[in-house]
């Protein structure tokens, strides 16, 4: 019986942690937000469609090998949150496409390059 118990708090955990919203939305300037010291694991990657098998653009992390090497070479870059973008750039979400929001990577140049990011990292507030 315990042995069941303990499963079933696993499940209940590890199901929570996959599916963590890491970024805001903010509802009027529709400016993406991810904040820093946050008390998860996470590993969250925007993709160049809306689908999880394309190239991987961006990459949001809580993991140091991820950010500091770039492992998974994400052309837009891999930080722990937003504020530790180059100064200057921004993401915007312009709207939903299926199970991802369209996100708008726009360079302190003003260069813009769409990405897709999952609707489970992000809220809208």
């Amino acid at each position: 019986m315990i042995k069941v118990l303990s499963f079933i708090l696993f499940l209940l955990v590890t199901s929570s942690a996959i599916g963590q919203v890491i970024g805001i939305v903010d509802k009027k300037t529709k400016e993406l937000y991810v904040a820093a010291n946050q008390k998860i694991d996470y590993r969250v990657f925007g993709y160049q469609y809306a689908n999880n098998t394309t190239r991987k653009m961006i990459c949001f992390s809580s993991h140091e090998t991820d950010v500091r090497d770039n492992y998974s070479r994400c052309p837009l870059g891999s930080y722990f949150d937003t504020d530790k973008m180059k100064a200057g750039d921004k993401i915007s979400y312009l709207g939903a496409v299926g199970s991802f929001g369209k996100m708008n990577f726009i360079s302190g140049s003003g260069k813009k390059t769409i990405f897709y990011l999952p609707k489970s990292s992000f809220a809208i507030k």
